[in-house]
């Protein structure tokens, strides 16, 4: 137990700074330090400290390898990383090696050799890798997640999720995520960012508690989307516009479980779309689909008739939304962000095994290498590594009671 925890934060842009500003409303929680390559964003974050009534955290920043600095600090517990995707796991591994638990933004790796190494650097330090997945703390997921502990849908037998985000805009981008995210399209094919809709998936049928992925089937569509928005946006002479995207503008990867669990998990982000994550679980006694958050329960529900999930809160609303629902809204992505800080700093302070731990950010995150292997085999099936080396029999389901 930590009576109070000193968070070190490398990566202050917008979502980094976003994490700023809630864990300082946290109780028992002080920013201590913070890491960027541009100084002035590292001075935004020592002056929000500061206002927020706490001591100027120390700043690392002007150099690509200052972040090594910041994780040798004796007064830094946890490290938070919300940089760009390919320093993730280099990051965590250097908070883990210098006694720290490390708080990665999604996903956390890019390649199975990554994965391999959080699990084993975590195993070898005893020290915490979380996958940051705000998507799990979500009202509807997290009720969803209610709902399934307690057997409302029955025995759970198939899921969709995805993510489902028109990008374009972002990705031709000059600032923020575009300069960095845009390459994966064009190197890359598979299902590049499959976490915010798996993640609350995995949760709902135990994946790494009770069961396990077993292997995956994925292939992509045929590409033209980023193509035909350069097009439109910069000139048909524009190089945007002619280069070829190596990623299918559609991406949906086939995932079963050891148990028999069927999980659709699509990628589409290069066309225009509303956005969507699709949260679909099925039982044999029901289902659930988002987007807009619906519930049919077999002699509950009129027959074939949809009902509003609002109806079913009073009865399974998450405790963790009932205590602290009010407090969340308005925090980022409709709460969600608050209640994610809240849950992973109580844990510390409380000396409680987290609800996400380096086991699912292993799993989560290698389903883009995985899809990626598939999709080159024209899509044959490829196993999914068992991360947890067999605990997964044995392991109870995570469920958040503790409050």
């Amino acid at each position: 137990k930590m009576e109070s925890v000193r968070v070190g934060i490398i990566g202050v842009g917008g979502r980094g700074t976003g994490h700023v500003r809630n864990l300082l409303k946290v109780p028992g929680c002080t920013i201590t330090a913070a890491c960027d390559l541009d100084p002035l964003k590292v001075e935004n974050v020592q002056k929000l400290a500061v206002e927020a009534g706490q001591s100027k955290p120390k700043a690392f920043s002007g150099t690509p390898t200052a972040y090594k600095e910041l994780c040798q600090q004796d007064d830094v517990d946890v490290v938070y990383i919300a940089t760009p995707w390919r320093f993730h796991v280099p990051m965590a591994v250097e908070a883990m090696k210098g006694g720290k638990h490390a708080y990665v933004e999604v996903s956390v790796a890019i390649n199975m050799d990554q994965c391999w190494e959080i699990v084993e650097t975590s195993e070898n330090t005893g020290k915490h890798c979380v996958i940051m997945e705000n998507c799990c703390y979500g009202q509807a997921e997290l009720t969803v997640l209610n709902m399934c502990r307690k057997g409302l849908l029955g025995d759970l037998v198939n899921a969709e999720c995805g993510y489902l985000h028109d990008l374009r805009e972002l990705k031709f981008s000059d600032e923020g995520e575009g300069p960095w995210r845009l390459p994966y399209t064009i190197k890359r094919d598979g299902n590049l960012y499959p976490t915010h809709g798996l993640g609350p998936v995995a949760e709902y049928v135990d994946i790494n508690r009770g069961d396990q992925f077993d292997y995956l089937i994925s292939m992509s569509s045929r590409t033209g989307g980023l193509n035909q928005y350069a097009k439109e946006a910069f000139g048909g002479s524009d190089p945007r516009a002619n280069l070829k995207y190596k990623c299918g503008d559609v991406n949906s990867s086939l995932i079963r479980t050891k148990s028999g669990v069927m999980i659709l998990c699509v990628h589409d982000c290069n066309l225009p779309r509303p956005y969507s994550r699709k949260n679909i679980i099925q039982g044999t006694k029901g289902m659930f689909q988002g987007y807009p958050d619906q519930i049919y329960i077999e002699h509950r529900s009129e027959p074939h008739t949809w009902q509003p999930l609002e109806d079913y809160l009073a009865e399974y609303e998450h405790p963790l939304w009932k205590l602290m629902g009010q407090e969340a809204l308005g925090s980022g992505h409709g709460g969600m962000d608050y209640l994610m800080n809240y849950r992973f700093i109580d844990s510390l302070r409380k000396g409680r095994y987290p609800d996400i731990d380096v086991y699912d950010a292993a799993a989560w995150s290698a389903i883009f290498p995985i899809s990626e292997m598939s999709v080159a085999a024209g899509g044959k099936p490829v196993d999914c590594p068992d991360f947890t080396r067999g605990k997964w029999k044995t392991n109870k389901p995570i469920f958040i009671t503790d409050m």
